[in-house]
C-alpha cells in the first residue's frame, strides 16, 4: 500500500514530467519558427533554447528521480537555467530596442557555435541570424517577449510550489 508520502511524490514526478513535455514544445515551436516561418535564430535565441531544453533535461530527471533529494537538485538547476534563459531573453529584448546596438556578434556567437551541440544538431542550436532583426510579433507580443514570459512563469512556478519534504523531516 502506498503511502501519502508515496503519493505525493508520483504527483510531484508527474508535475516535472509536464514541466518537460512543455519546455521540448516551446523547443519545437522555435523550430517551427526557424523551419516553416523563415525566422533564423540569433546567437540569443540559441542560448534561450539551450535554457529550455536544460530545463527539460532536470524535470525529466525529476520525474526519473525516486526520491525528493533528486527533484530539490533538479528544481533548483530548472531554476538556474530559466533565470539564464530570462536574462538572455532580456538582453534581446534591450537590444532590439535600441536598433544600433548589437548583440555581440563576435563573442556570443563564436561561443555558442563553439559548443558541441553546434556541431551534434546544428539545425537546432547554430545561429543564423541577427539579434538586430525583429519579426513580425505573435499575438501583439515579440518572440522575445513570449520567451521571457516563459521563463518567469517557470521561474515563478518552481519558486512558488512547496517543495517535497520526506514525513521524518520536521517543520
Amino acid at each position: 500500500m502506498m503511502t501519502r508520502y508515496d503519493d505525493t511524490l508520483q504527483h510531484e514526478r508527474r508535475l516535472y514530467l509536464l514541466l518537460g513535455v512543455i519546455c521540448v514544445a516551446l523547443l519545437g515551436g522555435a523550430l517551427y519558427l526557424q523551419y516553416g516561418r523563415g525566422e533564423d535564430p540569433c546567437p540569443l535565441c540559441i542560448l534561450q533554447r539551450y535554457a529550455y531544453a536544460l530545463i527539460a533535461i532536470f524535470a525529466f530527471g525529476a520525474a526519473a528521480s525516486r526520491s525528493a533529494a533528486g527533484i530539490g537538485v533538479a528544481r533548483w538547476l530548472s531554476m538556474l537555467a530559466a533565470l539564464g534563459g530570462a536574462g538572455a531573453a532580456g538582453y534581446l529584448i534591450w537590444v532590439q530596442s535600441h536598433p544600433s546596438m548589437s548583440c555581440g556578434y563576435d563573442a556570443v556567437e563564436a561561443f555558442v557555435d563553439g559548443l558541441p551541440t553546434a556541431r551534434w544538431l546544428p539545425s537546432v542550436f547554430k545561429v543564423q541570424g541577427l539579434c538586430q532583426t525583429v519579426y513580425p510579433p505573435l499575438l501583439g507580443l515579440s518572440l522575445p517577449v513570449w520567451s521571457l514570459i516563459g521563463f518567469v512563469l517557470i521561474l515563478l512556478a518552481l519558486l512558488l510550489h512547496r517543495p517535497l519534504r520526506h514525513p521524518s523531516q520536521s517543520r
